[in-house]
């Protein structure tokens, strides 16, 4: 048992990381721009590929609480069941404030 509980304590810190990332990215870029989620990938290991679909469930998570936008081809979506390139952004109500 406490193996799952480092396991599990070891993803919500990732998580969080993940999530503080994705914060820094789009407040950086700003209102009416996108980042790509390869960028927080990138910005969090060496061998980023592997994280990928966590920063895309961190995402969705975020933009379930309307932490930022995610979408693809200008369109809302998503992250973990859009296939192909997503963007995530700061959500419409932030690009005005």
């Amino acid at each position: 048992m406490p193996t799952t509980v480092c396991a599990s304590a070891a993803t919500m810190l990732l998580a969080k990381t993940i999530e503080a990332e994705i914060t820094a990215h789009i407040v950086a870029r700003g209102a009416g721009k996108t980042i790509c989620p390869s960028e927080v990938a990138r910005a969090l290991a060496a061998d980023w590929r592997g994280l990928m679909p966590m920063v895309r469930a961190v995402a969705d998570d975020m933009a379930g609480r309307g932490h930022l936008a995610v979408t693809q081809k200008g369109q809302a979506v998503q992250g973990t069941t859009a296939k192909g390139p997503i963007r995530l952004g700061l959500p419409k109500a932030q690009e005005t404030d």
